[in-house]
């Protein structure tokens, strides 16, 4: 915004509001129009009053509107509430998830730095780093998730940048993030979390230690499978960087996509206490059904790490997966069984959705990477809508009859 404008009043305070009050309200910096719900603003570019405002604002040396690759009132808007809802100093918003992830790297990574990754990212990520960021001379190593003490060993002298998921996909694992963000620290490096399965609502890493919180905003910060987008998130000093490459490279959010997640992030925590309480729902009756032979979901007492995840997040989250016996033909014909739940690779949607993540999500990886990553040919996964629970457990129950 220029500073010829002060709305005064009509702006909320929000000295001192909870998270709830933040997910509706924070972000909004109300026009003369006096808007109550938040404008889209379509436009490429933005007018000035002269060559000189024109010049400084080009320069940086006054705030304003430039172009909208990387500025933009409503992607703003969005930026700010996430960057609230986090307790990050400053957010950046991206074209996808992917892109929060590249625009992170190139922006505070070199060649020759060296990354640690956890070992069960999603397989995207490991393209990405694979197939793309090594070319350019940065040096990766995949660590296992779940143990902080394997992690000391993995680094190097000059080791930038820790990247991990927790929970991660699909097996649902965790990392105690405090503990890790303190080894990081010790050796010089940042801790970069994608906080896509938890989102704000659920675990808030930049409190836990983290230095930088991802995220997939097509997942549940929509919450209804419409739009593409992503945001960084963390100090300013940081974003800057990362602002810098949208300038220059443009992976840039779209007005109407952070208008759709603005409204997303309103319904949130309401949201997401739904998701979970199914999920935990359905991950309890599926552990005694013959025919599965595990479930992965942190909220059972049964996964290793369930005391954690009571440390460190609010809720266990909408995604469970589980091994069926038979392997990966089973896998199929239950999936294939299904008659309400979608089959797609997409997750954080209100709608229930299934997929074999050995031949999808993580398709692209060789079957040794699968192997290593846990993800056998045997398993589902399952990320729970909002539909009713009982018609959700006799479609899976469908799925167990073919079996």
């Amino acid at each position: 915004m220029t500073t010829d404008w002060d709305a005064g009043r009509l702006d909320s305070d929000l000295s001192g509001v909870g998270m709830d009050t933040l997910a509706v309200r924070a972000g909004q910096h109300r026009s003369p129009e006096g808007e109550h719900g938040e404008p889209l603003f379509f436009t490429s570019s933005y007018v000035f009053r002269s060559a000189a405002d024109a010049a400084a604002r080009f320069a940086g040396e006054v705030p304003g509107n430039v172009y909208s690759r990387y500025t933009n009132p409503t992607v703003r808007a969005f930026e700010e509430r996430i960057a609230a809802m986090e307790g990050a100093e400053q957010a950046v918003a991206t074209a996808s998830g992917m892109a929060a992830i590249l625009a992170m790297v190139m922006s505070l990574c070199s060649a020759g730095d060296h990354v640690l990754v956890s070992r069960s990212v999603f397989g995207a990520t490991v393209s990405l780093f694979e197939k793309y960021l090594k070319r350019f001379g940065l040096e990766v190593d995949y660590v296992p998730l779940t143990e902080v003490s394997v992690w000391e060993p993995a680094f190097k002298v000059n080791t930038k940048l820790v990247f991990v998921e927790s929970p991660s996909n699909p097996l649902a694992e965790l990392v105690d993030i405090a503990a890790l963000a303190d080894l990081c620290h010790a050796k010089g490096a940042m801790l970069a979390v994608d906080n896509c399965f938890c989102t704000p609502a659920l675990q808030q890493p930049l409190a836990l230690g983290a230095d930088i919180v991802i995220h997939s905003a097509t997942k549940y910060i929509d919450g209804q499978g419409r739009c593409l987008g992503g945001v960084v998130a963390g100090r300013s000093e940081q974003m800057k960087e990362v602002v810098g490459f949208l300038r220059t490279a443009g992976p840039t959010l779209s007005p109407f996509n952070a208008w759709v997640f603005l409204k997303g992030l309103e319904t949130l925590r309401l949201r997401m206490q739904a998701h979970c309480a199914s999920a935990q729902i359905l991950a309890d009756w599926l552990e005694q059904q013959s025919g599965v032979e595990k479930v992965y979901y942190a909220g059972l007492t049964s996964h290793p790490q369930h005391e954690l995840a009571k440390r460190q997040q609010k809720g266990f989250g909408a995604v469970l997966s589980f091994e069926v016996a038979g392997g990966k033909e089973a896998a199929w014909r239950f999936i294939d069984a299904t008659r309400l739940i979608s089959i797609t690779a997409n997750l954080g949607d209100s709608k229930t959705t299934i997929t074999h993540p050995g031949s999808t999500t993580h398709g692209r990886l060789s079957p040794e990477d699968r192997a290593t990553a846990g993800i056998r040919d045997s398993l589902v996964r399952v990320a729970v809508g909002l539909e009713d629970v009982e018609d959700l457990k006799a479609d899976l129950a469908r799925g167990l009859a073919v079996l």
